[in-house]
């Protein structure tokens, strides 16, 4: 992909995955259980971070051979 990470490509394509996932699942929210809702958001948003943290150091180590 010129001009673009793939690591960025994964993780936008990820972010939208989980927004759409977030309005599938917004019944949750509505029936009162917001730890539950927000807190597997929030373990989401975790590890798509973590994986785009891994994937640019990767991304860079493979740039720098």
């Amino acid at each position: 992909m010129k001009g673009h990470r793939r690591s960025t490509f994964i993780t936008v394509i990820l972010v939208a995955y989980l927004a759409v996932m977030a309005y599938i699942g917004r019944g949750e929210l509505a029936a009162g259980k917001y730890l539950y809702y927000f807190g597997i958001i929030a373990v989401t948003l975790a590890c798509i971070t973590l994986l785009n943290i891994v994937m640019r150091r990767r991304e860079n180590a493979r740039r720098r051979k």
